[in-house]
């Protein structure tokens, strides 16, 4: 059932997000140098490894690893690429993601592949069961706020506590903490 969900839902809002991710897309050509989706290396089900697509809100050669550990975080992101991380806009291109079964809409988030403290304490949970998502229980109670310790507590609850009416409650406060972009630090 979760799954038949995420279809429907990715399919709708791909149509719907259709006309914002073409400005997106074009702001950010005619803005800075480099491609327009950036794919990241993640770790989906089972630890399985797959490419996740964002918009690419980073100068073209910023390092690969988690945005609180690069030196200077704050000097690598782009004008619209500031913007669009206010309001996670950046994230849209994984409605793809979705649509072919990488990601869930609700679900831990994906680690970066070179994040093996985060990687190994999910699996000692079997968090590491359930698909990745766009968003999850850990993104709206803290998000870049939390420690890795707390991001898998989250993860433990939700993967507990799994329901249809947790993914509604979860899914209906990403989008108010988007829109009041809460918890975002880049």
């Amino acid at each position: 059932m979760k799954r038949i969900i995420d279809i429907l839902i990715s399919v709708l809002l791909i149509i719907l997000t259709i006309l914002p991710m073409m400005i997106i897309a074009i702001t950010i050509k005619i803005s800075s140098k480099g491609p327009i989706i950036y794919w990241s290396k993640r770790v989906g089900r089972n630890n399985k490894i797959f490419w996740m697509p964002k918009f690419r809100s980073m100068k073209f050669d910023t390092e690969q690893v988690a945005t609180h550990l690069l030196k200077n975080p704050n000097d690598q992101i782009t004008k619209i690429g500031r913007f669009i991380r206010k309001y996670s806009l950046d994230e849209l291109p994984q409605l793809v993601s979705i649509l072919i079964g990488d990601m869930s809409i609700v679900g831990p988030r994906p680690a970066l592949f070179n994040q093996f403290d985060l990687i190994d304490l999910r699996t000692s949970f079997e968090i590491q069961k359930l698909r990745p998502g766009l968003t999850g229980w850990a993104q709206i109670n803290g998000r870049d706020n939390l420690s890795i310790e707390e991001k898998v507590n989250f993860d433990k609850f939700y993967l507990d506590e799994y329901s249809i009416w947790l993914d509604i409650k979860i899914i209906f406060l990403t989008f108010f903490n988007a829109v009041n972009h809460k918890n975002v630090s880049y």
